[in-house]
């Protein structure tokens, strides 16, 4: 038996190498029953998931600055009173270089000729109401078919048919279209394409 005096060098070495309670419960709670008398892992499982704030953010908005060739544009046109509107029309598509189709039309015309399917070119004089005005105009000559228009007489009669020379406006004539920039050729019929089948 070893008694160790108060001024022996080894009793401060037993003394701070001995475990403190604290240390002794907190040794315990991490060995719980569930472990098996072993010591419990201290990393920690990881959260099943996705982790908060990653969920997919909205995408910003895609501005077009650019038209596509093939776009069209609504073009509202005022034509002014005498002037011819189908060469009116011509010269926006030459000078544009695009193509228009004409959707709609509305205001007066005057001195009109058209033709009709049985009667030929039939010439009216006078100032008639636009009800219907189509037509297409291409920046090349080849293809322009013209203008289209019907006309509401002074007793009520509605008379039309393809433009005939000049459409004249009797008044500010409002005319609707849509434009592109290029258009494509096709020659119909197509030629028979059975033999790349066989």
């Amino acid at each position: 038996m070893v008694v160790l005096g108060s001024s022996d060098p080894l009793r401060g070495v037993l003394k701070a190498v001995k475990p403190s309670t604290a240390q002794m419960a907190n040794d315990s709670a991490a060995t719980g029953p569930e472990s098996g008398g072993g010591a419990k892992e201290g990393v920690a499982r990881r959260p099943r998931g996705r982790p908060p704030g990653s969920k997919n953010k909205p995408k910003p908005p895609v501005f077009v600055i650019r038209d596509s060739p093939s776009s069209l544009r609504t073009h509202v046109m005022e034509i002014a009173g005498g002037t011819d509107i189908a060469d009116s029309l011509a010269q926006f598509t030459r000078r544009r270089q695009r193509g228009i189709c004409v959707l709609a039309g509305a205001g007066a015309v005057a001195n009109v000729a058209f033709r009709q399917p049985a009667a030929g070119v039939i010439a009216l004089h006078g100032t008639f109401e636009i009800l219907s005005l189509t037509g297409t105009f291409l920046p090349a000559a080849a293809g322009s078919g013209g203008l289209t228009v019907y006309l509401a007489g002074g007793q009520g009669q509605v008379v039309g048919g393809g433009v005939v020379g000049a459409l004249t406006a009797a008044g500010a004539v409002v005319v609707t279209a849509a434009s592109f920039a290029s258009a494509t050729y096709e020659r119909l019929p197509l030629e028979d394409e059975g033999d790349d089948h066989k």
